[in-house]
């Protein structure tokens, strides 16, 4: 059975810790996305460099550096997070952050392929930021708030998504390496900050003695499967994001061959849609918790997403696409219900744990899903077939969902004391 963070002795300091440590994990949660994808428009430029300017063999090398940046997080992830769970998540978080600068810098300075492998090597196994912070709002936030915590970083997630492609572009076209030097001042800003102003979040009395035995990926995922109702959550987890590469790994190429859209349509509609996520998930995801309960909430927005893969799988024209994906945004509500019903399944203790096992589900699915995906597009345009037949891949995403959707209908049942539809 699990525990309130919120115990009625220590009520008043929790809620000290929860006032001044969420806007730190929202702030840290944005600038760890924007230091990561701000390099990610010069990332091929700088390569291309480096291999003197053969874009095949840049191709290749860029595929291995973001290979190399999931395996190292795949590692890394069941470690930090029996780490934050050891030693407390503020030391964690720090510590990441403080490693992404200088990892940052590393690749900044890279003279050669081998010490850019080596930055992003070591940007993966410091990548413990995220899964910290998930495990600290866990700590800090009571069961029934968790939902709406998790809407807000997801919010924070999304603004990152927005202005680090812009910061990169745009520091990019003076100097393909000065995107690497603004994100590490970036990091290295918000570390000094988080020295200043947060707190720790996990008592020591809550705190569980380190299991190196566990401490790698096969251990850490069987927590996944230890615990009652987390093996088809976590299942569920899987499936939902391996199926939004089947969207994400293809978009450019698949707006592009199907509805012809060049580099500013292409902008305009990334731009509109991280907007849109910004306000589901902050605003939306934590009323629909509190309106149906977190397992409805979850189910709605997978349906959502099925009608949303669907319908962009095979919109025909551009305009209709945009519309497509008014259920997908909507489907943004999924995410957050379904993780704050992942953390009511273990203890205060394996928070961080729970968040290393989430972690590298995140690393299978981003190191397999665009492999698996991208491939699937190219054997549907082949031969000639028509344009109608570049959606097929999205399809697959829509199926993948619903997969998802039918283990939490048939397997999983509403905590105790959820809310009744009106």
């Amino acid at each position: 059975m699990t525990h309130d963070p919120i115990s009625a002795p220590g009520e008043t300091a929790r809620a000290a810790v929860r006032q001044a440590g969420l806007p730190f994990i929202a702030i840290t949660i944005c600038l760890d996305v924007v230091s990561h994808s701000m390099v990610f428009p010069v990332l091929p430029r700088l390569v291309e460099g480096l291999v003197g300017g053969q874009v095949s063999s840049a191709a290749r090398w860029v595929g291995v550096l973001v290979a190399a940046w999931s395996v190292a997080q795949f590692f890394a992830a069941p470690v930090i997070g029996m780490l934050s769970d050891r030693f407390g998540r503020r030391p964690v978080i720090l510590i990441s952050i403080f490693g992404l600068s200088l990892d940052l810098a590393i690749m900044a300075l890279a003279p050669t392929l081998a010490w850019l492998l080596v930055g992003r090597i070591l940007c993966g196994l410091t990548a413990g930021a995220q899964g910290a912070a998930m495990a600290y709002v866990a700590d800090i936030t009571p069961q029934e708030d968790r939902a709406k915590s998790y809407g807000w970083l997801n919010a924070a997630a999304w603004t990152g998504v927005i202005l680090g492609p812009a910061l990169g572009g745009l520091m990019g076209a003076w100097n393909p390496r000065a995107p690497f030097w603004l994100a590490a001042a970036v990091a290295l800003g918000n570390g000094l900050y988080g020295l200043l102003v947060l707190p720790e979040s996990l008592p020591r009395d809550r705190r569980a003695p380190m299991r190196w035995a566990k401490a790698n990926p096969i251990g850490a995922l069987g927590l996944l499967v230890s615990r009652p109702g987390l093996p088809v959550l976590a299942l569920a987890l899987l499936l939902l994001w391996f199926a939004m590469f089947a969207m994400n790994s293809v978009f450019v190429l698949y707006t592009a061959y199907r509805y012809a859209w060049d580099p500013l349509a292409l902008g305009v509609f990334c731009s509109a849609l991280a907007a849109v996520n910004i306000v589901v998930t902050s605003q939306l995801s934590g009323r629909a918790v509190t309106w149906i309960g977190e397992r409805r909430t979850l189910l709605a927005g997978l349906v959502a997403q099925v009608i949303g893969f669907l319908a962009c799988g095979l919109a025909p024209t551009g305009v209709l696409f945009w519309i497509a994906n008014i259920p997908m945004t909507l489907a943004n509500i999924a995410g957050p219900a379904l993780q704050a019903m992942m953390t009511a399944k273990v203890e205060p203790d394996e928070q961080g744990r729970l968040q290393g096992a989430m972690g590298g589900i995140s690393s299978l699915t981003g190191l397999f899903g665009p492999i698996a995906f991208t491939q699937i597009f190219a054997l549907a345009i082949a031969a000639g077939r028509g344009p109608a037949w570049s959606g097929v891949t999205i399809l697959v995403g829509g199926a993948l969902s619903l997969i998802a959707g039918l283990l939490v209908l048939f397997f999983t049942r509403e905590s105790a004391g959820a809310p009744d539809p009106a």
